[in-house]
């Protein structure tokens, strides 16, 4: 089966601050949420950036053994929520972490998925941590852990999905989702 293409504004193929850990950022173009004193400003047109092949990514990801997860950026990764769960299906079968930012918030998502929104439930499904909520310019900090305001959550997704409601990740837990067994 052919995955789908991805419209991307671009990739970093190593970042230390997209989420723990070295790892691959994939940037999503298209963004519905706008907001002011974004960080990414030029992913928000949804026919902006080039088409992608989901295959590349993975070709990258097998080129660099030093990888220890992936992150979804943008852009919004859910305005594309299907085509970043299929290849968030590829990348867990190698055994790395995913970690997704989305300018909805957990609570939203969630309900979306369960409304049927295609490919939300899957790619909530795939993401070990999720940063939540919009970027708030009047909420910003230098001094967050992988995020730009206060009012963003860092999510555990596994947790969430399976209590059915928003539960912080810990990054002190030793049984958290982001201890790497590669």
């Amino acid at each position: 089966m052919e995955m789908k293409t991805l419209r991307l504004a671009g990739v970093m193929r190593e970042s230390i601050v997209d989420g723990p850990g070295i790892r691959m950022t994939v940037f999503g173009q298209g963004c519905p949420h706008h907001c002011p004193g974004c960080h990414n400003p030029e992913t928000h047109d949804p026919n902006g950036g080039y088409i992608s092949h989901p295959e590349n990514i993975l070709k990258a990801i097998d080129q660099n053994p030093l990888l220890q997860g992936v992150t979804f950026s943008g852009g919004e990764p859910f305005f594309q929520a299907e085509a970043f769960a299929e290849l968030g299906m590829e990348i867990k079968k190698k055994g790395l972490h995913i970690v997704t930012y989305s300018g909805y918030t957990f609570e939203q998502l969630f309900a979306g998925a369960e409304k049927g929104n295609p490919g939300w439930k899957e790619l909530l499904s795939v993401t070990d941590l999720l940063v939540d909520g919009r970027f708030v310019i009047e909420e910003r900090s230098l001094n967050l852990l992988f995020r730009g305001s206060k009012n963003q959550r860092l999510i555990n997704v596994p947790k969430s999905l399976e209590k059915g409601e928003a539960v912080l990740w810990d990054p002190e837990e030793e049984s958290g989702v982001l201890r790497y067994t590669k």
